[in-house]
């Protein structure tokens, strides 16, 4: 399956895309399918299974799939409006939608977190339905938060599973993975953003489409800036300190005394990473990338590039985006980027790559050293569990997208080095990623019943 660089980077809002931005997106699917099918209900009611009922209060999905309900949808948040609605919306127990009646909705009791079934389609899976006046539910819907904002129902899921494998053909480069990849850049003498490029004119076209991916980066840019420039302590109740303004003041103040080492590069990008998350952890405005928990990775390897490679320039974002996005599809199709369903190796793990393969690209590096850049990174995320502490975007999150971020940036580095010619190919990696994660204990996957989120006595 073909995806966009648009679904692959989606503008969106904190602390999670598959707990927070997916069941927003459910919800407001479920009020068109109520629309659609000219369903006359007075009352709505849902539930949540499997990771996001383990892990919803500190993603705070419970929170998303209620604004959803009354109409809020992920790429145009407003944070007054929505603090407004929830007000609203638990004093007088109904949800407003524009273009629907109001139907009875109280966040209490209409909102189930089911701790004890699991939806049988994906980790991430949820129930909504509406009913009459007389408690009689009229339609249910299962939905899917398949990772990085992606919303699946149960219908579509059996469907992707019949067509798996399936070469996409409305393309003109319709690579199903990485050995596809290479071989239609070798034939056609192209380079991966290239090919991706004359794949998005056919899905995406060709109107303002430049600006429509800068604009990505400059969504990006100005979130590591606002991380930058806040301080303060995170939502959630673990009192964890936002870091990365302080990080970078410090290193502002050592520019120019010539007193500092070579690595302290690397507190540059993990600065850089940790704003960005700092940001989601706290609902801010993010790009998935692929997902929000790993949103850090990809704008920062950017930000390194611009402010500290010398030959940089704004205009290769493009590039670097289009690789990236090309690689996180190949991911995504033949495993996963849900920690949900394989831990942060398909989080931090296929972001890193991403980066990797983007800076590989505007520094020069052939289609072999991007496919190269993209394995190195990914190979060494490959057994990464999810275990965020109180089932916060928190910790080990921040940090952890700062070390990916660095892991893109030496990757790119090493592959640079080489001529292209590897032992491990990244389907392989791919592949191994997916195996790994199949076979990864559930209390591993975007639980918090395992690793680090039972292991702080303090929580």
């Amino acid at each position: 399956m073909f995806l966009s660089i648009f679904e692959i980077f989606k503008v969106g809002v904190g602390p999670s895309s598959s707990h927070t931005m997916g069941p927003m997106t459910a919800a407001g699917l479920f009020l068109e399918k109520l629309k659609a099918e000219n369903i006359n209900a007075t009352s709505l009611g849902g539930s949540l299974h499997g990771s996001l009922a383990f892990t919803g209060i500190g993603h705070r999905t419970d929170r998303a799939v209620i604004l959803g309900l009354d109409g809020f949808t992920p790429d145009d948040f407003d944070p007054d409006a929505a603090k407004m609605a929830e007000d609203r919306i638990a004093t007088h127990k109904m949800v407003k939608p524009a273009g629907h009646p109001e139907y009875h909705f109280d966040p209490e009791t209409d909102l189930i977190f089911d701790y004890d079934i699991a939806l049988t389609g994906h980790a991430n899976g949820m129930k909504l339905w509406a009913k009459d006046e007389h408690g009689a539910i009229l339609v249910e819907q299962i939905y899917y938060s398949i990772g990085g904002g992606f919303v699946a129902t149960a219908e579509e899921m059996e469907q992707v599973e019949a067509e798996q494998g399936a070469i996409p053909d409305e393309v003109p480069f319709p690579f199903k993975n990485a050995d596809y990849m290479m071989d239609m850049a070798k034939r056609s003498g192209k380079s991966i953003a290239q090919m991706k490029w004359e794949n998005e004119l056919v899905r995406s076209g060709s109107e303002n489409l430049r600006e429509r991916i800068m604009r990505i980066w400059h969504v990006m840019n100005n979130c590591i800036d606002k991380g930058l420039d806040t301080g303060g302590i995170l939502p959630g109740g673990l009192n964890v300190k936002r870091r990365a303004m302080g990080i970078h003041e410090q290193l502002q103040a050592e520019q120019g005394q010539n007193v500092t080492a070579p690595h302290i590069i690397n507190d540059w990008i993990s600065a850089y990473a940790m704003a960005v998350n700092e940001e989601n952890a706290a609902g801010g405005q993010v790009v998935t990338a692929p997902t929000n928990g790993a949103a850090g990775v990809v704008p920062a390897t950017i930000r390194y590039y611009l402010d500290h490679v010398p030959s940089a320039k704004e205009d290769d974002v493009v590039d670097f985006l289009l690789t990236a996005a090309a690689i996180g599809g190949i991911i995504k199709n033949n495993a996963s980027i849900s920690g949900a369903e394989v831990g942060c190796q398909g989080e931090v793990g296929s972001a890193s790559a991403m980066a990797a393969a983007g800076l590989c690209a505007v520094l020069g590096g052939t289609p072999e050293q991007v496919e190269n850049a993209a394995e190195i990174a990914l190979e060494h995320h490959l057994g990464m569990t999810c275990d965020p502490i109180k089932g916060l975007v928190q910790a080990p999150c921040i940090e952890r997208n700062g070390l990916g971020a660095i892991k893109a940036v030496s990757a790119a580095s090493l592959s640079m080095r080489g001529d292209g010619k590897h032992l491990v190919s990244l389907d392989a990696c791919v592949e191994t990623m997916r195996q790994t994660g199949h076979d990864m204990s559930e209390k591993y996957k975007e639980t918090s019943l395992g690793g680090l989120a039972v292991n702080l006595p303090a929580c």
